[in-house]
């Protein structure tokens, strides 16, 4: 039987090249009956003051990680912000999603130590408003595919959360998400070119659409142009070592009501085993460490478009120069509103349902802060 959700999104064409990102012709609007998940960590900024980066970005890859497994696998939009995450789902699979999203985000509480906000929309509320939700389908290579979204409802949705309205209460202490598949095991990525920049681009208050459009088109062309279009992610993919670093993340978020010390060890053993396979290049079960590497490093998710430009770019001093160089420029026309923020290393945390198909998704924010920082940054220009 074929549900809403896969009639509506499998009948979105993918595009390639993401230079074509602001074409509207690539958007279609959302069904009326469909709703609009949202959701963020409140205080995220304070979080990261405490280096907690790594705790954010688990939070907001949990939200993806609860839905899709809560709809059995299926694909449905969704885009990952750094601290949260926004989806959409038809109403054939609401239950399942509220479901999701109160269990995650007492996960976040109780093993996390963060708040999390979560809301559900219905696209009419968003459409009453003048505003829509528009979705594409952006494919960083043949294996996957990204949401893309645009028509100014996401952020409209954002908003009514934060004040409030629309909110999906925690579900029940001792109610665990389904995580599987959720993990952080590679170590930070350093810059090969100069520094890792977060770029967050969004249209000012009454910009023109058009001039708007421009804008975007000639940031992406500059990043186009730089070596491997500003991919942090390395052709090798990144450095493992045993016990990773998020090791504790991935026990937090696979252990549902098991015993925490039996757990333990079993994902210690687990990673142990993987770490050997990588390390050593062995192939076993229909898994080999090569093809797997390189999927991770076409798949990775380091550039979006959700009525904001988002990007994580491994960025030449030069790059970087002209970047903001257009950015100054535009909005002193008032045509943006921008954040950049400026650290050393990515970070990638992995969402693999299994490793031994080719659509795994690895999210990429900058080490240092980064979505969240920019968007700190981004706000600023408002005041």
């Amino acid at each position: 039987m074929t549900t809403g959700v896969s009639a509506f999104y499998d009948g979105i064409s993918i595009f390639y090249g993401f230079d074509r990102v602001m074409d509207p012709a690539l958007y279609k609007p959302l069904p009326d009956d469909w709703i609009v998940g949202v959701a963020d960590i409140v205080e995220s900024t304070k979080a990261i003051a405490e280096q907690r980066y790594k705790a954010v970005n688990m939070a907001g890859a949990a939200v993806i990680a609860a839905v899709t497994n809560a709809l059995d696998g299926r694909e449905f939009p969704f885009v990952f912000g750094g601290d949260g995450a926004s989806f959409a789902v038809s109403p054939d699979d609401l239950d399942r999603a509220s479901g999701a999203l109160a269990a995650t985000a007492t996960w976040v509480k109780h093993d996390l130590d963060l708040v999390m906000r979560v809301a559900l929309v219905p696209i009419k509320d968003i459409r009453a408003q003048g505003l829509d939700v528009r979705v594409a389908r952006f494919g960083p290579s043949k294996n996957v595919s990204y949401a893309m979204f645009s028509g100014g409802g996401l952020g409209w949705a954002e908003a009514a959360m934060k004040r409030g309205e629309f909110t999906v209460a925690p579900a029940s202490v001792g109610t665990y998400p389904d995580l599987s598949g959720l993990s952080c095991r590679f170590e930070e990525i350093p810059s090969t070119h100069g520094l890792i920049l977060s770029v967050l681009v969004t249209a000012a208050a009454g910009a023109d659409t058009s001039a708007f459009r421009s804008v975007i088109e000639d940031i992406i062309a500059l990043v186009e142009r730089s070596p491997n279009a500003g991919r942090p992610v390395p052709a090798g993919g990144p450095a493992m070592t045993w016990p990773p670093a998020g090791l504790g993340y991935e026990i937090r978020a696979g252990r549902g009501a098991k015993s925490l010390s039996r757990f333990r060890l079993w994902v210690t053993t687990r990673t142990l085993f993987v770490f050997v396979l990588m390390r050593f290049g062995i192939s076993i079960g229909g898994f080999v460490p090569k093809t797997y590497v390189q999927q991770l490093v076409e798949n990775s998710d380091f550039r979006k478009y959700d009525d904001s430009l988002r990007m994580i770019l491994d960025c030449t001093p030069d790059l970087e120069r002209a970047l903001e160089q257009r950015l100054v420029a535009a909005a002193s026309e008032g045509t943006v509103r921008y954040g950049l923020h400026r650290q050393d290393a990515a970070m990638m945390t992995c969402f693999t349902p299994s490793a031994i198909r080719s659509d795994h998704v690895h999210f990429i924010d900058g080490a240092r802060g980064g979505y969240a920082s920019a968007a700190t940054a981004l706000k600023a220009m408002s005041v």
